[in-house]
């Protein structure tokens, strides 16, 4: 039975609302583990590092998609909630046209500066030329790309969140299928890997945006309209911490990177780049309930349905308290097992990666209470709170950290740098959730 924005949730709603896009999300990240692996394991090691420099990169561009999405989610529902279908559209319309425009731009610019940038990442020889090479292909579809992002949220808004998971599973068996015929079969290396993930992006970016151009049974659809100056600054103030969040996260990998490179060398990039594919299924699930809960925060706040605001909080605390600590679990007793997936070639290496998963991974017990809460403000259309959140979280604790903590305890200092930061952070989500409880009765 279809679950509507408009219902009163129970645990079990929540769950079945929340699961397709935590599904998405997981799923989305565990095709990008394969590109890792095929990478890693038939490429060969410099390739890899190659990859985890100039990625960062890309994922800064990636996230105007993540912005628009975010943002624009959590207006138009505030719009259907206030009962104005019509506008809800032609905001929803007007967002996409602008990542098409704004999309070609960065496409443009990207083939220009990728090599430079490369560069100054500290990619040289083959390395930088393989930078140059996967960047340069991948940019051939960051307008789809940043439209694949957008589409993540929009769905759950049209109330289809299952097809998100459906579209999300096609791009990612594609990708899967083309990465073991490009890289494996055929010998295309680092081109195949590129092709493999331009492919797919092609088609999670198509068919949604096709689908929501013709006639559908959901509430949206894209029409002809205008520009609209005020709704697209509102969408990028809301999407704002997500942008950010994003941002501040390649950034972050920028700097581990580095400091990686002076503490343990390639090595060290090689292991964080598997910490890195390692912890977006672990994050990809708090990501995925975030994503799939805002829409009905967003929907009910429009609504001024205080005690409905109230309930999903309170549940989603419940929710996230419960799979923090089983995921946290997971990932301890499973640190071993998901290295060797990558690594399990040199002996020295995989007992660095375990090392620094099992540090890296209590963060997991931490992280999606700062992740939720951040996404509860963009729900909620405040996107001033929710981007403190963010900036502190992902940019400022962890640039301290990084930079303090391995002059104190060497390699181990970089691992458990997220972990402090997590926790700073924390203290600050739960400090903003009191402060502002009275403007919006959510407890």
């Amino acid at each position: 039975m279809k679950i509507q924005l408009s219902e009163h949730f129970s645990y079990k709603k929540l769950i079945r609302f929340t699961i397709p896009t935590i599904i998405m999300m997981i799923f989305t990240s565990i095709y990008g583990i394969v590109d890792g692996i095929f990478i890693s394991n038939y490429i060969g090691s410099e390739a890899f590092a190659a990859v985890n420099l100039i990625v960062p990169v890309l994922m800064i561009l990636g996230t105007i998609g993540f912005m628009v999405g975010t943002g624009g989610s959590a207006l138009v529902s505030k719009t259907l909630g206030e009962g104005e279908k019509e506008k809800a559209n032609e905001y929803f319309s007007m967002l996409n046209y602008f990542l098409v425009v704004v999309g070609s731009i960065l496409t443009i610019m990207g083939f220009i500066f990728i090599r430079p940038i490369s560069k100054l990442l500290g990619a040289k020889g083959d390395i930088l030329e393989y930078c140059v090479m996967y960047g340069r292909i991948l940019l051939i579809a960051l307008v789809p790309f940043l439209l694949q992002n957008n589409f993540q949220s929009f769905f759950i808004v049209a109330e289809k969140p299952q097809m998100g998971l459906k579209i999300s599973v096609i791009t990612g068996i594609i990708n899967m299928v083309l990465d073991y015929l490009f890289i494996y079969f055929f010998k295309m290396g680092v081109c195949g890997a590129a092709f493999a993930t331009v492919i797919s992006q092609v088609v999670g970016g198509i068919i949604p945006l096709v689908y929501f151009m013709c006639k559908n049974d959901t509430p949206l659809r894209i029409i002809k309209t205008k520009f609209n100056k005020k709704a697209l600054i509102q969408t990028c103030i809301n999407g704002s911490s997500e942008m950010l969040t994003n941002v501040s996260m390649s950034l972050v990998n920028i700097l581990y990177n580095m400091q990686l490179m002076k503490f343990a060398g390639s090595n060290g990039v090689v292991a964080y780049g598997v910490i890195m594919y390692i912890s977006f299924i672990f994050s990809g699930t708090y990501i995925g309930y975030s994503i799939g809960s805002a829409p009905t925060i967003s929907y009910h706040y429009g609504a001024d349905n205080k005690e409905e605001l109230k309930n999903l909080l309170k549940k989603s605390m419940v929710l996230l308290t419960i799979t923090s600590l089983i995921m946290t679990i997971i990932a301890q007793i499973s640190a071993n097992l998901l290295a060797s997936i990558f690594v399990s070639y040199d002996y020295n290496l995989l007992q660095m990666t375990t090392n620094a998963i099992r540090i890296f991974s209590i963060s997991f017990i931490i992280s999606g209470f700062n992740i939720f809460t951040s996404s509860f403000f963009t729900a909620l259309n405040n996107g001033v709170v929710s981007a403190i959140i963010s900036f502190v979280r992902t940019l400022v604790f962890q640039l301290i950290m990084i930079l303090v903590l391995p002059n104190l305890f060497g390699i181990n200092g970089i691992w458990f740098a997220v972990v402090v930061a997590e926790l700073l952070a924390l203290i600050v989500s739960i400090i903003l959730l009191i402060k502002n409880k009275k403007n919006y009765e959510y407890a």
